[in-house]
């Protein structure tokens, strides 16, 4: 067996498979299409071949490989145009055929950007997430914990009384909702209160009672990659290569809770922008975001006014990361993200739909595509 890995990553995106006569893939069912890929190889953290192939002549490529290598690129092939079906939640549906806006409504003291607006008011809380709802978001991600470098860990009870109130409160709003949790108690208090997701920047494993948790309530869960799954997810994060060595983990991850139980079509994946990673490891995440379908889930992504912002414009403060944030929420959905999950939901609505009429005049209208 070769002991390099091969990755077979999307680099020619196009607007529409008219542009290529058809020649193309449709990356996770997204409105993203591809017509050439990068097959490349790692060893030990580095790249030792890359060879570009066009879509249509992936399957000659194949036969110039290992066969284990070419099993591993075929399997990637598949899963990067895999269709992934809409998510019954309820009454409600999630589809993945669009980009959609995750809000996001933190219910703590301490965190970095909205913390203590409304820790003990779940009305105003309420009246927020009704507010981003009005906005055009299709999901209201709802947290009681920070997970900002160095917060403390919180009580689970505290965060059950945190998050509680403010999801009864919006559990009858038409939205869909998720729990931003790494606690099995918190989860299930969260699902009894009707929340749909959850959303575990741990990916089940902070909590040994997390993945029975999920299993048996059948929901979807958000898998986040951290360097650590302790009380600080941001402990450690020494990378060989920041892109192969987060996809690795994600596919191990995938793999072991599907194994456990979890429905494959109710497993999204999370690459962990900021979560222990330095600047150059947040944008070759990003820009290498087109190979995340290849793990065959749907991808969310969070970096809203999170500090690489700053770090690219003279440390504009948190609250001065508006621009920003829109440039990386519209950078992964050009990639084929299906969702984004955001704190300024009026302006990435508002420019997620600016691009969708973009591409669907690609789609129907000659000569635009």
């Amino acid at each position: 067996m070769n002991a390099a890995r091969v990755y077979v990553r999307p680099v020619g995106l196009a607007e529409s498979p008219q542009t290529f006569d058809g020649a193309t893939i449709r990356l996770g069912h997204s409105l993203v299409w591809c017509h050439l890929l990068a097959l490349e190889s790692y060893e030990g953290g580095s790249l030792v071949a890359r060879q570009i192939v066009p879509v249509d002549r992936f399957a000659e490529a194949l036969n110039a490989l290992p066969a284990d290598q070419a099993e591993r690129a075929q399997t990637q092939f598949v899963n990067l145009s895999r269709m992934h079906a809409p998510l019954q939640l309820g009454v409600r549906v999630l589809r993945f055929d669009q980009p959609q806006v995750m809000g996001i409504l933190n219910v703590t003291p301490d965190s970095f950007s909205d913390g203590g607006r409304f820790t003990d008011d779940p009305a105003q809380a309420a009246d927020a997430g009704f507010a981003m709802l009005t906005a055009g978001a299709s999901l209201i991600d709802i947290g009681g914990e920070s997970t900002r470098p160095e917060a403390p860990v919180v009580w689970e009870g505290d965060e059950i009384a945190r998050v509680v109130p403010a999801i009864r409160a919006l559990a009858h709003s038409g939205a869909i909702l998720s729990v931003d949790t790494r606690k099995a108690a918190v989860m299930e208090a969260a699902l009894a209160a009707g929340a749909h997701i959850v959303n575990d920047v741990s990916a089940l494993l902070y909590d040994t009672q997390a993945l029975d948790v999920v299993v048996r309530s059948g929901c979807p869960v958000v898998l986040m990659h951290a360097p650590s799954q302790g009380a600080n997810p941001h402990a450690g994060g020494g990378y060989g290569h920041v892109v192969t060595d987060v996809f690795d983990w994600l596919e191990a991850r995938v793999a072991a809770v599907v194994a456990a139980g979890v429905a494959r079509e109710k497993v999204i994946v999370d690459p962990g922008i900021g979560f222990g990673k330095s600047l150059a490891d947040n944008l070759a995440l990003i820009n290498a975001l087109p190979l995340f379908h290849a793990l065959g889930q749907p991808i969310l992504f969070g970096a809203s006014r999170k500090r690489m912002i700053g770090a690219l414009s003279n440390e504009a403060p948190v609250d001065a990361r508006l621009g920003g944030s829109v440039a990386l929420a519209m950078s992964a959905i050009g990639s084929g993200v299906q969702i984004v999950r955001v704190h300024d939901v009026p302006e990435t609505v508002q420019a997620a739909r600016v691009w969708r009429g973009l591409r669907d005049a690609a789609l129907t209208v000659p000569g635009l595509g």
